[in-house]
């Protein structure tokens, strides 16, 4: 991926230096210059390689996919109230909230600028765009809910996390003259690797070392976030007639005794569940992956991005 990688930002380099620079501009330029792992992007050129293509036909494409990625950040960030992203200040604390929302705004209209060169690429990234909005809109609505299933956040985070992988991947197929069959199977691939990839988040959130995620360990518990591991705990719970959680969960977050909370997860099974779950995605995103008529040589730089995101410490 340090190929691509390199090619991806030396396009985000060149497009933020040719960005006025007033107005809307600057808070986008800002914000796609902070460190950044580069999955998304990549995907696009690694589903373009996979078919024969190459990387630097899919380049724009490639970079629309993270302007919209970017774009989901900022607003995401308003919402959220979030003071730092990537440990450095989120937009609307540098600027202002109303910058923030107006460059969003521009940063999906450029996105779309650059994702319509091809009508199937358009018709795709639509799609999905508004997949990643609804998850967005179901994640918000589960912090007001007393009662949210597992197969009610798994599909959330399809929406959310995992869709914009598969279009990513999808994108650099069309761009290499894939099959409709292909572009289905490496999809598949994508959607099951993001489901993979935000299941593992959950897990390191709470069982993480903080030395190397870089984040509180148990943030999303303290702050009583609907994660897998809340609410299969809490159907646990329930089954074995634990209160630990309930207890916990009553309290002011900031009183919440997270090291509790992760013991009786781990003690009612639910972490060894949620890494089983990390397990099936990865088999299916392999299994798709198998089904592809390409020769191996080929798909092994999707294997060994699916390794480092699944194998990893943060």
């Amino acid at each position: 991926m340090t190929d691509h990688r390199q090619l991806i930002e030396a396009r985000i380099a060149e497009w933020c230096a040719a960005l006025p620079n007033d107005g809307l501009f600057p808070p986008m330029a800002y914000l796609m210059r902070l460190p950044a792992k580069r999955v998304r992007p990549a995907l696009v050129l690694m589903g373009c390689e996979l078919f024969g293509g190459k990387a630097a036909d899919a380049l724009d494409e490639a970079l629309g996919i993270e302007l919209f990625h970017n774009f989901t950040l900022m607003h995401d960030d308003i919402m959220d109230a979030a003071p730092l992203r990537r440990g450095q200040p989120t937009v609307h604390a540098k600027w202002n909230v109303n910058a923030g929302i107006l460059s969003g705004d521009a940063m999906l209209v450029k996105a779309y600028q650059l994702m319509a060169k091809r009508s199937e690429v358009l018709d795709l990234f639509s799609r999905y765009a508004l997949g990643v909005c609804e998850g967005q809109q179901r994640d918000m609505e589960f912090e007001t809910r007393l009662n949210v299933s597992v197969a009610e956040y798994l599909e959330m985070i399809r929406l959310k996390t995992a869709v914009l992988l598969s279009c990513a991947l999808q994108t650099g197929a069309i761009v290499a003259g894939a099959s409709v069959g292909d572009r289905q199977l490496v999809g598949e691939f994508g959607e099951h690797l993001g489901l993979a990839f935000q299941l593992r988040d959950d897990l390191l959130d709470a069982f993480g070392d903080p030395a190397v995620t870089g984040k509180q360990q148990g943030g999303d518990l303290r702050a009583g976030k609907k994660t897998f591991l809340l609410i299969r705990g809490a159907e646990c719970a329930a089954q074995k007639r634990s209160t630990v959680l309930d207890e916990e969960l009553t309290k002011p977050s900031a009183q919440r005794d997270v090291s509790r909370m992760r013991d009786v997860i781990e003690q009612l099974g639910v972490r060894s569940e949620a890494e089983a779950e990390v397990l099936k995605n990865d088999r299916a995103a392999q299994e798709a992956l198998a089904a592809i008529n390409v020769p191996e040589y080929l798909k092994a730089p999707l294997r060994a991005l699916a390794a480092m995101l699944l194998d990893r410490a943060n």
